[in-house]
């Protein structure tokens, strides 16, 4: 194999794909990136974009670090709180309990809201707007995964601004303004909510899932103790897997700019999360593979793994929001679902990123024969899902829609999006259906 000393990656591009290397100890001239070469072929430059990264949240974690959640919430100003978590299973395992005594001993009031779902709803936003006025809160909780994460982040914009209609953000209508401060103990490793900007709200009577992004969010603290994911069920597990890696895919595929040392991470993060999913598959009790993966999540959506894309694509994301809005379905396994029939209707706009992916983290071999190596790895990383029992069709993830309800998913989907969504290649409502009606008839 052809070999650069300074550039690993040389030798193993395909003649159409490699460019002149600017590295002293390169003897071959060949591109580092076959992102850089192919791009830069296509579009006559190469670029990486400026970027800000801002990740002010401080993280705790390990065994037993929820017990520092009192001291944290007081060290952040917190004085009234509101405990907000979802379910039976943070009472069942004590955790509630536990930081309940830790917010009594650091002489901290609360209330409490429980009920947050998977999917979050926005009558339970309104529920815990209107408790946090009452009660006087001047701090938010979540107990939980990304549900309650994304709850109590909707919540904490609402109380801010009580006189405004929080769905509002979600409907892309304001712009918000303000946001109480807000803390996470995790349970669950999956939507990275822990350290992003972003939250999703559904609007269960309209059938309208709808994210917003805002630096106000982020939350100040989170406690990261793996050991609190070992009672998930083993699905909950790879559905969380699942939407880590896709909020690296979704950054990682696009067209808008590169930054060698981000592609690496995002790399190094989905090689781990397939690594250690298996592992869990397997031995659902490791805490070290637990470790990998919470700390995957965070970093797969804190905004490390688009330092220096302009663009990500979100375009998987956006189609999954209105399957989960019309049918509840999991959002992992909806992301699965989608994933692959996404990639093959946009692969021949963003060759050289889904050719790199293929090489370096599917470990296909290098080939000339690019198209080969690039529909390889897509149903590699398709056979991965199924392998960790995630479906990669309509079917399934158990559900038949309709055309008349595709017809009606694209349409939203594109109101959603501004008419418009991706980096890898920018889909329309008909591309939008036409992906839709491929994942249903697969």
């Amino acid at each position: 194999m052809l070999h650069c000393a300074q550039h690993e990656f040389c030798g193993k591009l395909p003649m159409r794909l490699r460019k002149s290397c600017a590295a002293s100890s390169c003897s071959i001239g060949f591109a580092t990136n076959t992102g850089d070469a192919y791009a830069a072929e296509q579009k006559g430059m190469e670029h990486m974009n400026n970027f800000n990264l801002f990740t002010p949240t401080k993280v705790v974690f390990g065994k037993d670090t929820e017990s520092q959640t009192g001291a944290l919430v007081k060290a952040f100003g917190g004085q009234k709180v509101l405990l907000h978590y979802g379910s039976g299973s943070v009472v069942r395992s004590g955790l509630l309990d536990k930081i309940k005594a830790s917010l009594q001993a650091e002489g901290i009031a609360f209330t409490e809201l429980g009920g947050a779902v998977p999917n979050p709803r926005l009558a339970l936003v309104y529920e815990g707007v209107a408790l946090g006025q009452k009660e006087g809160v001047d701090f938010v909780l979540a107990v939980g995964g990304g549900s309650a994460i994304d709850s109590a982040k909707a919540i904490a914009y609402g109380l801010a601004e009580p006189e405004q209609d929080v769905w509002d953000l979600y409907e892309h209508t304001r712009t918000a303004k303000a946001c109480l401060p807000i803390g996470v103990v995790l349970t669950l490793s999956a939507t990275g909510s822990e350290m992003s900007d972003s939250s999703v709200i559904t609007k269960e009577e309209e059938n309208k899932k709808r994210g917003y992004n805002s630096d106000l969010c982020r939350p100040r603290f989170a406690v990261m103790n793996p050991a609190l994911t070992m009672t998930l069920p083993d699905y909950q597990t790879a559905c969380g897997c699942t939407d880590i890696m896709m909020h690296t895919l979704e950054r990682y595929f696009t067209n808008d700019g590169h930054m060698e040392i981000t592609d690496g991470i995002a790399e190094a993060v989905l090689r781990t999360v397939m690594k250690n999913a298996v592992i869990l598959r397997d031995d659902p009790q490791n805490y070290d593979a637990r470790a990998e993966v919470m700390w995957a999540g965070s970093l797969s959506h804190n905004g490390l793994t688009g330092c220096g894309i302009q663009a990500s694509d979100f375009a998987s994301h956006a189609l999954e929001h209105e399957i989960g809005g019309v049918y509840d379905v999991a959002h992992g396994a909806g992301l699965a679902a989608i994933w692959g029939i996404w990639a093959r209707y946009v692969c021949d706009s963003c060759k050289d990123r889904f050719y790199r992916f293929a090489v370096n983290v599917m470990e296909v071999t290098p080939s000339d024969d690019i198209d080969t190596v690039i529909r390889t790895g897509i149903e590699k990383l398709e056979a991965f899902f199924r392998s960790i029992h995630m479906p990669t069709s309509l079917k399934e993830l158990g559900i038949a829609p309709s055309d008349v309800i595709l017809r009606e998913m694209a349409h939203n989907c594109a109101i959603a999006s501004g008419g418009k969504k991706g980096s890898a290649k920018v889909l329309y409502e008909e591309d939008m259906y036409q992906i839709y009606k491929a994942a249903n008839e697969r």
